[in-house]
This record gives structure tokens, C-alpha cells and sequence, in this order.
């Protein structure tokens, strides 16, 4: 079998301390730990990892397989006192890993991305994204006469928006493309797709594996830069944003657009009068709460996306219709699905991560979960299953074109009999 290396984990922790800060006056708060929902899993917790460390047990670290238990959410450096940054100690013991020992998973969404100029992690490759977009777009453009217009833009040289895209809409559910067109339709966005550098997801990162996240965002950033698009605008899908951003500061690389979250539009938009949307149709009073995703609310925009995302289903649902989790924004606990925990193939160790979220859920109430990411969307439907909980989770592209009354009789997968009953 092959060895894993040992890293000098006490050297690389001294070297992340922020200033002021130093590990004599940490090991006793245990915030770290209390707030980490990966905590005890293998036997292991964020400031048992640090004191591992500051005792020379590097053997230990670099073996245990509670690294891909860590999402690397950040909320351990969010409650600490001193912002001691444990993720960047777990991307360490990640990268040091032999490949053939990782999780199979993760480095095989990893290969898949590398694999074609489209960066699929699904291994999609440009001329078949170029033909489901097609496909579809024809589609409805016969079967919905409001929409018979409706473009999906490939490869405009010049577009203000570069939109990125989540594999698994052309790869599995290409319906849950078309709510995201009719919203720019309707607010006459200047858009396009790329038939390369296309896909959002980005496995690499949380494969450990530097080199490939590097070559990745390259690809990406260049695809912008050949089409001279402006905005690099990020799906529904949170980590997604955070490894071009991070990636782009961490290699380096000389950019001329700005990246941008589609929720921070959608925002926008509504508050400009462009989407017109309204709480009118739940005349039910379903209620509503909404997850805000580690990767683009605590490690990325902070506070100010998570008040976008709150304005947006206020307005979508109905201030009396909306229930917070608690705690939330910043503070809220990842789900369990980010990190590549979905990939790793360690399900009963991410749904016990996930029963933290199950409980938070729970406890609202709320019949839907609204989140703009697809991680996020996944293990919340899975732990939602195994936990036998009844809520449901959508995407707020559907929610808004609901709201709107231009969702399709194919774009309704995720709504439950609540909301068709309102359509039918």
C-alpha cells in the first residue's frame, strides 16, 4: 500500500497564526469545536486537530480520514477569537495525500474536468453542451408561444455576462436551464454560454490537488477573455464563485472582468423594477427558509449576499412567510455537502455532518428550503430523506419564474404538491 508523507503540522500552524495571535491562549474556548458539525467524527474535532498538532502527532494528522470529513466551511475561523484558519491546515493533509488513496470520487470529478475544454465535472464535453442548449432552447421555443423568441446566446463575442453553468442541468436536468433564460429575457440581459470553460463546478480544489485547480481556472479565465465579456456571472452554485475568486487571488492571475453572483442580480433586478415578482400567488402562506451557503456568504460576500438572498424571498414569499434558520448568515452551519463530501463516497459519515442542518431545518418549520447551490441542494434533499423530514428544496429561478407565471410545465422537478396545486 502505498505511504502517506508526514507533514510538520506544529510549523505549517505557527506559520497561519494571524498577528497577535498564538496558540499558548488557544485549546480552551472550544468554540472551534462546539460550532463545527464535522466534530467527532473519526474521532476527531477541530481543536483536538490544532492540539494534535502543538504535540507533534503529524503521523496521526496526515492519515486520518476525517480531513475529507471537513467541508473547510470556515465557521471554526468564523467563532474564533483569534481567526486561527483550520481549513487551510486540512487543504494541506488533502494535497498531501497519495492520489490512490483519496477519495475515488472527488479525484475522479477532478480528472473529468481536466478531461474536455468545457470543465465538466461530469465529463461533458463543448459540442454536446452546445447541443442540449440547442435542443432545449427549440423546444420550448415550440411549445411555450410566449417564449417563442427566447434566445440562449453561444459564443457571442462582446456579451456583458459570461454565464456559467452547473453540469447537472445539461447533463441531467436540462428543463432547470430554461427559468434562468426567461429571467434574462425578461430583464434583457446581454448574455452568453461558452462552448468551452462553461461549467461552474470545480473538484480540484477539494481534491488537494493545486496543480489541476490552477490549469482549471485557466482555462476559465481565458474563455472569458477570448468572448471579452465583462461579467463572469456564477450560477446557483456556491463553490462554483469560490474557486475562481480564491484562485484567481491565490495563483495570481491578471483578469479584465468582474466576478459576479447571480444572486446579487437577481437583487438587483427586483429592486430596479426589472422583475417584477410579488408574494401574491402564495395565497397559502406556505412558509420558506433559506440556506445561506459557506462558499459564497461566510468565505466570500459576507453579510452583504446574505441580505440580497433574504430581500429576494421576502419579496418572492412574503415577509410573514419567511422563517430563518438559527443561527444564520455568516454564522449558519454548512449542510454537509460541500467540501467534496458528496463525492467522497462516506455517506453515513455526511449525514451524520448533516443532521445539525436536518435540525436547523426542522425547527423553522418551513415547507421549502431556497438555496443557491447545488451542493447545498443535494445533501439537504438526502438528509431531508433520511431523517425523514417533509420539506422540499428548490431553486429561486423556479420560484421566480413562479412568481412571474412563466414556469413551464417542465421546469416544476423540484416543487411539491403544494406549489403545482397553485399552477394547476
Amino acid at each position: 500500500m502505498t505511504d502517506t508523507p508526514t507533514i510538520h503540522f506544529k510549523e505549517q500552524a505557527l506559520a497561519l497564526l494571524p498577528a497577535g495571535a498564538n496558540f499558548d491562549a488557544c485549546l480552551t474556548c472550544g468554540l472551534c469545536s462546539s460550532g463545527c458539525p464535522a466534530s467527532g467524527i473519526e474521532n476527531m474535532d477541530p481543536r483536538k486537530f490544532i492540539r494534535m498538532a502543538m504535540l507533534g502527532m503529524d503521523r496521526e494528522l496526515s492519515t486520518t480520514p476525517w480531513v475529507w470529513c471537513c467541508t473547510q466551511c470556515k465557521r471554526c475561523q468564523h467563532v474564533c477569537p483569534m481567526s486561527i484558519d483550520i481549513s487551510q491546515l486540512v487543504f494541506l493533509a488533502r494535497s498531501n495525500w497519495p492520489r490512490e488513496l483519496k477519495p475515488a470520487g472527488i479525484v475522479r470529478s477532478c480528472e473529468l474536468i481536466q478531461a474536455t475544454d468545457s470543465t465538466s465535472a461530469m465529463g461533458l464535453p463543448p459540442e454536446d453542451f452546445v447541443f442540449v442548449v440547442a435542443d432545449v432552447l427549440e423546444e420550448v421555443r415550440s411549445s411555450q408561444p410566449a417564449f417563442a423568441h427566447l434566445q440562449a446566446p453561444m459564443d457571442k463575442k462582446g456579451a456583458h455576462f459570461f454565464v456559467n453553468q452547473n453540469s447537472r442541468e445539461p447533463m441531467n436536468e436540462p428543463d432547470e436551464m430554461v427559468p434562468l433564460w426567461k429571467i434574462f429575457d425578461l430583464v434583457g440581459a446581454d448574455w452568453t454560454y461558452s462552448s468551452k470553460g462553461w461549467a461552474a463546478e470545480n473538484f480540484c480544489m477539494f481534491a488537494g490537488d493545486e496543480t489541476a485547480w490552477y490549469e482549471v481556472i485557466k482555462k476559465r479565465v481565458a474563455a472569458v477573455e477570448e468572448l471579452g465579456c465583462r461579467v463572469w456571472l456564477n450560477t446557483e452554485c456556491g463553490h462554483s464563485y469560490y474557486t475562481m475568486w480564491q484562485a484567481i487571488s491565490r495563483f495570481g492571475l491578471e483578469v479584465s472582468f468582474e466576478l459576479e453572483s447571480l444572486i446579487s442580480y437577481y437583487a438587483r433586478w427586483i429592486r430596479e423594477g426589472l422583475l417584477p415578482v410579488n408574494s401574491d400567488w402564495n395565497r397559502d402562506g406556505i412558509k420558506f427558509t433559506v440556506q445561506d451557503p459557506c462558499m459564497i456568504v461566510r468565505k466570500a460576500y459576507g453579510e452583504s449576499i446574505a441580505e440580497d438572498m433574504r430581500f429576494v424571498v421576502r419579496t418572492l414569499v412574503g415577509e410573514e412567510n419567511f422563517i430563518d434558520m438559527q443561527p444564520n448568515r455568516s454564522a449558519n452551519y454548512c449542510c454537509g455537502g460541500g467540501g467534496g463530501f458528496l463525492q467522497a463516497g462516506m455517506t453515513d459519515h455526511r449525514r451524520t455532518y448533516g443532521k445539525r442542518k436536518f435540525d436547523q431545518i426542522a425547527a423553522t418549520g418551513a415547507a421549502y428550503v431556497l438555496t443557491p447551490c447545488h451542493n447545498c441542494h443535494s445533501q439537504m434533499e438526502d438528509i431531508g430523506h433520511h431523517y425523514g423530514g417533509s420539506y422540499g428544496v428548490v431553486h429561486f429561478w423556479s420560484l421566480i419564474c413562479l412568481s412571474l407565471g412563466i414556469l413551464g410545465e417542465n421546469e416544476r422537478t423540484y416543487l411539491g404538491p403544494d406549489l403545482l396545486a397553485l399552477l394547476a
